[in-house]
């Protein structure tokens, strides 16, 4: 459906706003990687799958690689589950078998089933620090968080740690309902170097994707979490 026949008004003022106003908004600017970065990742936190649809080519094109795309997909099943993950990894192939790619990618894990724990621990204790050691011992959920989630998906390549702490921010905000988690991963941002100025403007770039409410919820939380 071509919204600029069917919605000319709507489809004027919307982009006009997410296309103009808020990328060029001074002192909330970043750049198009990570802007895309952001806008994908917050796209399928809030099941935008049609938006995402429309905005992965745009990324592919500005900054986004075929293996950025496929690994912040792959990191949000830890943070929305198999079930709203899964229509985002289908438009992915689809998308990138349309444009020539060839499917498989270049794998990228670099853990094993038998050392997944202890690198998963590993990453945990370089963005959350040194109290992370035991947490995995507290109870089966805390051992599946260290090695499933960040085992087997924060210790892949084609994302940094920070970048990866990034994702994890926008597929919370763009949720909601996790404000407990995201005041903890937006201290785990900062300690990986995505400041408060920073995650600002993370926010102030996604606001059209999900609305003003999990935006001021998001600097709510991040406020918080610079508190404490």
């Amino acid at each position: 459906m071509d919204l600029h026949r069917t919605d000319p008004e709507f489809t004027e003022r919307f982009e006009h706003f997410a296309f103009l106003e808020v990328p060029n908004e001074e002192n909330q600017q970043l750049d198009e990687k990570t802007r895309y970065t952001a806008i994908l990742a917050t796209l399928i936190g809030c099941g935008g799958v049609d938006a995402y649809l429309e905005m992965l080519p745009k990324a592919l094109e500005n900054g986004i690689t075929p293996i950025t795309a496929k690994e912040i997909v792959y990191q949000a099943v830890d943070y929305l589950g198999y079930g709203r993950m899964l229509p985002f990894l289908n438009v992915t192939n689809a998308i990138l078998t349309k444009r020539g790619v060839q499917l498989p990618l270049d794998g990228q894990a670099t853990t094993t089933l038998e050392d997944r724990l202890e690198k998963g621990i590993e990453a945990q204790v370089e963005i959350f620090g040194s109290y992370m050691k035991e947490a995995w011992k507290t109870g089966h959920i805390n051992r599946w968080l260290a090695a499933n989630c960040f085992g087997d998906y924060y210790t892949r390549k084609g994302l940094s740690l920070a970048e990866r702490e990034l994702i994890t921010f926008c597929f919370l905000m763009a949720q909601g309902g996790c404000e407990p988690q995201l005041i903890a991963h937006a201290k785990g941002n900062i300690n990986m170097g995505n400041d408060k100025d920073f995650l600002l403007k993370v926010v102030s770039q996604c606001l059209p994707y999900i609305g003003y409410p999990r935006s001021l919820n998001a600097i709510s939380c991040l406020n918080k979490a610079v508190e404490e």
